[in-house]
Order: structure tokens, then sequence, then C-alpha cells
């Protein structure tokens, strides 16, 4: 009974403390706005309140407010159904002055407690004149079949973190776009980003859909939308430079034409291409200290540890040593740290696995070396501290870190048939030991009077036949090969398989570039490449329906040749459509090398 009590505590307890912060009492309204502008101040609410208090706001005139306003909604999730209220408060603010001005928290009270909203902070900047050309200007401007769009209108900008910095550390490079308000953008066409050549690359996910937010630049606000944000890992010295690129934009214009009495009820609109290009951008990349020997190319705030799985151990059996590296900086690129094994252990190349996650923070995450290796002999062994250096750019300097000794206890292990040995000793050593005694080779040998000749003797004659019979067989391969050779189809159905397995090898190297559209483009070749060289179909004639219809004709498994169909049309959509596209591209790739096993195995 006791302990059903406790237990019941234990679940109501946290439920309490949930249910009492479950209040939530938000403010929000844009960071930035002109003088004289007007703009909304919003408080939302999660329950029902009262008493709304609203801080100082001398730098702002309220022209309207609060308007209230209440919305619900219901999820049914499991068959739990959930109720969701909220309540907005609305005030209309005027800007008065230039200035960067913070709005106190407000107040308002929920069942007799008082709760405090978060603070806001607005700039002002200096109100822009609106441009209303009327009449004449106005004829001129919609005749104008180029219908110029000012720089300072529409442009496009690579920002960077910083511009001056050593090779190896990271930048993040964010590509926007400033579009002024009376622009009206509906899309954009043939986006060309920047390549940034001379530099490792990692992305940053972004939303697909491009969300504006305002900014200031150069005292006047924009509608600012983020295009790309990219890690930059600068891999060469000196200057370099962010060539410009360019961005088709389509804008949405109205036109009047001749004045007439019909202007005043219908609108004319028409949609013009602006052409934005982005101006060079310039880092300069200074050269790195000179390393030390336990440099292996880390840039960045980095830790670094290292393990052993098993200190005791018999000989011929594996152990592990782990080595792994961790933080920010340039993770991916680091190379395995040197380890000093003793010469009679059996060392294998490291085994590399990554655990990297790109953000606006930089490359952060993890990178683990793991090195398999194997005593052969029993005996004490010791693994000297690892030295482990990285370039810390925040303080231009090289941090040292080092493990401690591994020794390691060798026992003798069942499959060991050689005396046990100490740790002095080195494989050469041992080799060289007792090389000028030579034993007598004891056993019968078996004599030849002196008189006897190999030539005329069974042993002869049969290695002379058997020497023709190899000849003959020799030659009928190769009349059979030449045969084969000579019918071209025949020889691209037995070679499809290894060539469409080359083309996937090389889809393999677009996924691990993140050269998405090279990689679905190589999936595709690979499959249509595939079968016509298997169905003796020329690639040109090659289409979805005559494919399908010939695998089924050689007696293909439908739900085979369905995964194949489901392949294409994945990497076709993928190739105009990536947000359309379900599933990461190494699931893509693993299918695809599935189904063509499978397709191997089924045409006949």
């Amino acid at each position: 009974m006791v302990k059903k009590l406790i237990v019941t505590l234990l679940f109501l307890i946290p439920a309490f403390f949930a249910d009492a912060d479950s209040v939530k009492f938000t403010m929000s309204g844009p960071n930035v706005v002109s003088v004289g502008e007007q703009f909304r101040l919003s408080f939302t609410l999660n329950e029902r309140g009262s008493n709304l208090q609203l801080s100082e706001i001398s730098n702002f005139d309220v022209l309207m407010g609060p308007s209230t306003s209440q919305s619900s909604s219901i999820q049914i999730i499991n068959g739990k159904t959930t109720q969701t209220v909220s309540f907005s408060y609305i005030f209309i603010l005027r800007a008065k002055e230039e200035g960067t001005f913070t709005i106190r928290p407000a107040s308002i009270q929920v069942d007799g407690k008082v709760y405090e909203s978060n603070e806001l902070k607005i700039q002002v900047v200096k109100g822009q004149k609106p441009q209303n050309p009327s009449g004449s200007q106005q004829q001129q401007q919609s005749a104008s079949a180029a219908a110029n769009i000012s720089k300072e209108d529409l442009f496009v900008k690579v920002d960077l973190d910083k511009r001056n910095v050593f090779k190896g550390e990271q930048i993040i490079a964010t590509v926007k776009i400033f579009v002024a308000p009376e622009v009206p953008i509906t899309s954009f066409d043939d986006v060309k980003l920047p390549s940034y050549a001379g530099f490792w690359t990692q992305e940053i996910e972004i939303p697909n859909q491009i969300s504006f937010s305002r900014e200031v630049f150069n005292n006047k606000i924009y509608q600012v939308g983020v295009l790309k944000k990219t890690i930059l890992f600068p891999q060469q010295i000196g200057k370099i430079t962010i060539d410009p690129f360019e961005i088709k934009c389509l804008v949405r214009q109205r036109i009047r034409q001749q004045r007439s009495f019909f202007d005043d009820f219908f609108d004319n609109y028409r949609t013009i291409q602006a052409k934005v290009v982005s101006e060079p951008v310039n880092i300069n990349v200074k050269e790195l200290p000179s390393p030390p020997a336990s440099f292996a190319g880390g840039v960045g705030k980095l830790n670094f540890s290292a393990s052993i799985d098993k200190q005791q151990l018999k000989s011929n059996e594996a152990a592990t040593l782990k080595i792994t590296i961790s933080g920010n900086g340039n993770l991916r690129l680091i190379d395995a740290p040197k380890v000093e094994f003793p010469a009679d252990f059996e060392v294998y190349d490291p085994k590399t696995n990554e655990r990297l996650k790109a953000s606006t923070n930089g490359l952060s995450g993890s990178k683990t070396f793991e090195y398999l290796f194997i005593p052969r002999f029993a005996g004490e062994y010791s693994i000297p501290p690892i030295k482990f250096a990285t370039f810390n750019p925040a303080t231009g300097k090289y941090s040292y870190e080092q493990s401690k000794e591994f020794v390691l206890q060798v026992a003798k292990g069942s499959e060991d048939q050689n005396t046990t040995v100490t740790s002095a000793y080195s494989k050469e050593d041992v080799r060289f030991i007792g090389k000028d005694i030579r034993f007598i080779k004891q056993g019968q040998y078996k004599l030849k009077t002196k008189e006897s000749s190999f030539f005329g003797s069974l042993a002869f004659y049969l290695i002379y036949l058997g020497a023709l019979v190899l000849f003959a067989i020799v030659v009928l391969v190769y009349r059979k090969k030449l045969k084969e050779n000579a019918n071209v189809l025949l020889v691209k159905n037995k070679k499809a398989n290894k060539i469409a397995r080359k083309r996937l090898k090389l889809a393999a190297t677009h996924l691990k570039q993140n050269h998405d559209e090279a990689f679905y483009e190589a999936v595709l070749r690979a499959f249509w490449g595939y079968l016509s060289d298997k169905l003796s179909i020329p690639a040109a004639d090659l289409n979805r329906e005559n494919a399908a219809e010939s695998l089924k004709r050689r007696q293909v498994n439908p739900e085979a040749i369905n995964e194949f169909i489901h392949i294409v049309d994945t990497c076709e959509y993928a190739r105009y459509a990536p947000s359309a596209v379900e599933g990461t591209k190494e699931d893509l790739y693993q299918k695809a090398a599935e189904v063509m096993g499978k397709l191997e195995k089924q045409i006949r």
C-alpha cells in the first residue's frame, strides 16, 4: 500500500509543477520599423486573463488597442483529444523618432496570479519617402520594356562572419537577397549560387521555403530572405575571392497604358524578369604557424581522448584502441593521429566514424578512429602516450593534449606455438637470432643411377602429351572467345552488370561530395545503361513502359519491376523538385544496388 502511494505521488508532483508553469504570455512585433510607420504589437496568452498592463512606451504613439481575439484548436492523437485555446491582444503603434528602443515586459493576471511577458527590442530608422509618380511619369515608366529596377531596391550579397582567417578555420557564409518593400517578387528563376572555389564546404540545412524578415542595410529597411548557408574551410593561403553569382527574379508590376474610365476598376499587371548580380567578396587566409609533429590538421576548439577496450589479453587475440576528437572545427579534415604500436603487433588501418552537425555555430560533433591490433606473442607491452596538437584560431596558438601510457599484459594463447618473448626484442631482432647456424637435414633421399636419362622416359612422354592437350584446350577457348566477341549484343549483355556497377560507384562518389543533381543523374544512367545492354534495346528508345514490358517478358518478378520504376521516378523528381523526394540519398543508393542485383538474377 505504501509503495502504491509513493508511486502515485511521484506521478502527481511533476504534473503539478508542469501545470503551474503551463501559462505562457508572449510579446511579439517587428524588429525594425521606420519613423512614422504604423505597426502591430501583439501579446499572446494560452489562458484566459484579465487586467492587461502595458509598460511605458513614450517613444511610440499608441493609435489603437488593445483589440482582443480568441482562437482554439483540437488535436486527436491515438484516441486522445487535446484542445488548445489562445487569446491575443493587439496594439497599433507608430514610431516617433530614430533609435533603438526596448519595450519593457507587460503584465496580466490569470486566476489571481500576475504573469509578465518577454521584453522586445525595436530599431527605428529614418523614414523613406514614398515614390508616387503620376500622369506622364507613370506612363513613361510603364512604357519601358526593360522596367529597370534600382540596385538599391533589389540585390544579393554574401554575408561572412569573418574575412581574415587562418587556413582551415571555419567561416559561416550566408547568401541573402535584399528586397525593398515596394518591389513585389513572385518567384526566382535560374538561380546560380556561388561555387566557393578554394574552400572545402559543408552545407547548413535551411527550409526550402524562403522566409523573409526585416533588416536594416545602409539605413534602409529591406525584406531579407536567406537563400543558402554554408560553412567554408579555406584550403589555400592568400587572398581568395568568392566570384560574383547571379539570380533572376520575377517581379510583378502594375502598368497603365492610356488613361480610361475602367482604370479605376481594373488593374493591369505584368511580370518582368530582373537579373541580380552580386559583388565579389575577398577573404584573407593566413598560413598556420610551423606545426608540431603531433599536428593532424585540426583547426578549432577541439578535445582529444583515447581509450583501449582491454589491457589483459592473449596472443593472437584482437583488441581495439579508440581515439575520439570532439568539439567545433574542421573535424572532417582531421587525419588519424600517429600511434606507436610495438613491433610484434599486427595493426590494421583505422576505421573512421563521424557524428557531425552543421549549424550557424559551425561544424561540431565528434570523429572517432578505431585501431584494431593483434599481439602475436606473449609478454608485457606498452603503447606510448598518444600526442595530439590542434590550432586554436581564437588564440593563434597550438594547444597540446596527450593520452596516458597503455600497458598490455599478453598471456600465451592456445594457438601460440612459439616461445614467449619479451617486448625488448623487435621482429627484426628475433628474425636474425641464430641465423649463422645451419642444421643438418635428415631423412631418406631418392638416388638414381648415373647413366639414366630423362629423355625417353615415361615422365617425358606424359609431360609431352599433357602439353599437347593443354594447347588444344587453349585454342578451343580462344576460338570461342573470338566468336563471342564478334556478337556485340552478347558481349554487352555479359558486361551489362559490370558496367552498371561502375556507374553506381560514380553515384557513390557524388553522394559523398553532396552533389545532389549529379548523384541522381548517375543512378539514372546506371539503370538505363544496364537495361539497354541487358535487353538489347537502344538507350534512345528506352522508356518506363517498354522497359517494364520487356522485363515482364523476361519473367522478372513484378515486385522488382515496381521497385525499378519507383527508383527511376524518384531520381527524375529529385532533379527538378528535390523537396518532393522522401527518404535520404543513402537509402536510395542502397535500394538501387539491391534492385539491380534482383534484376541480374531474374532476367532470362
